[in-house]
């Protein structure tokens, strides 16, 4: 790893059993700050998203997926189902402060390393699991998958057009979801570790975080007792927030507030709607949706995408353009928040990365190692535990790393 500050977090040291995204993301976020990640992967094998391709990264053998959340961790290869692989890991955990992973409920158990089993010998670790469902309830066995989480977690009932079918979200939220809360999670203990000595387990549920941030839709319903509609793009609470066509593609208006839709209706001269009752607060407009929205189409067709933004950025009223990829990332404010970062991968190839979008004036996250080939640090840490190279080489014959 390169000679960068370390950050906030340097000094901790994580043992990584995840793998795929949920798991990954949490242990990416602690190692982007400062903390050391070990990431054990199965010998040959490796992590799922390896394999998650194509595309791959040109000029190399890995996965976009899997370079997408696993920089600034060394990959050890370890089988922890043989008892050597298992003893491995007990000699890392007496120096690692944090243990992650995302196994099926109980399957870590079986090979001695359930939170019960190790908090007695390392009361200080901090062990944090994220499943589909969570330690208990009655789903608590079950395997959690990204759409099947958006669908049992009412997300997908809300996405979508209303006289469509219901959507999942175009990337995966309920992962990416569950490994920040994760992080979290795992930060607030190191917190109570700090005062009090003590480790603890964090419960990370996929199911649970995803209705954490059903947010006003979830409040709308608990206010209510009523299932939210699907809107498309409208949102349930504020009107006009929502997608128009212009004059040549789409543009999104963002009314946030009733002094807003008065200095709009100024702008495009429909001063008249504003002594409509209808039209006259939120809550009415919220009542008569599809009129504020009849309306205001031709409005909004009336000139092109570009001349709406340069006009309502203008009068200080919410809008943008609808950007594929391709325009996003190359966005000249992306690009002066350097968004993208490029680390020197162990292939040779320049890899690209998206950054960490936290923002510390005084210990910012840094990119201290592109994610690593399958077992490219095996040596490095199996050395550091006192292993010499013909154990080491004992070991890798007898497929246990």
């Amino acid at each position: 790893m390169s000679q960068q500050p370390a950050g906030p977090l340097a000094g901790l040291r994580v043992l990584d059993l995840t793998r795929v995204l949920a798991g990954p993301t949490c242990t990416q976020m602690l190692g982007d700050l400062g903390a050391e990640v070990i990431k054990v992967e199965r010998p040959e094998a490796g992590d799922d998203t390896r394999g998650f391709a194509p595309p791959f990264w040109p000029e190399t053998k890995e996965s976009a997926y899997f370079l997408g959340v696993n920089r600034n961790k060394k990959s050890v290869t370890l089988d922890i189902a043989k008892p050597a692989g298992q003893a491995i890991i007990h000699q890392l955990l007496e120096s690692c402060d944090i243990l992650v992973e995302n196994f099926k409920v109980g399957a870590l158990a079986k090979y001695g390393l359930g939170w019960e089993q190790l908090h007695p010998k390392y009361p200080r670790l901090i062990y944090c699991s994220i499943t589909g469902f969570g330690q208990t309830g009655p789903y608590a066995p079950r395997p959690g998958y990204d759409s099947l989480i958006q669908a049992m977690g009412g997300v997908m009932s809300l996405t979508g057009e209303p006289d469509g079918l219901p959507q999942k979200v175009g990337v995966p939220v309920a992962d990416l979801f569950a490994g920040l809360y994760g992080c979290v999670g795992v930060l607030a203990a190191v917190n109570h570790r700090h005062a009090t000595g003590e480790g603890q387990q964090v419960d990370i549920g996929m199911m649970d975080t995803h209705v954490a941030w059903l947010a006003n839709q979830g409040m709308n319903y608990l206010a209510t007792g009523e299932n939210p509609p699907r809107l498309g793009n409208q949102h349930p609470n504020i009107v006009p927030y929502q997608v128009f066509p212009s004059k040549d593609g789409h543009i999104v208006l963002s009314v946030g507030n009733d002094p807003t839709f008065e200095r709009f209706c100024k702008l495009v001269g429909r001063e008249d709607l504003l002594a409509d009752p209808k039209f006259a607060t939120n809550a009415k407009r919220v009542e008569n949706r599809q009129l504020v929205t009849d309306t205001l189409t031709p409005v909004m067709q009336s000139r092109t995408t570009k001349e709406w933004v340069e006009t309502l950025e203008a009068a200080k009223i919410g809008c943008g353009p609808i950007n594929k990829l391709s325009e996003v990332f190359a966005d000249p404010h992306i690009v002066a928040r350097n968004c993208v970062v490029e680390m020197e991968h162990a292939s040779g190839a320049t890899v690209k990365v998206i950054a960490n979008p936290v923002r510390l004036s005084a210990t910012p996250p840094t990119y201290r190692a592109a994610p690593p080939t399958l077992g490219q640090h095996s040596d490095e840490v199996l050395a550091g535990l006192g292993l010499t190279a013909e154990e080491i080489a004992t070991l890798r014959a007898g497929g246990v790393v």
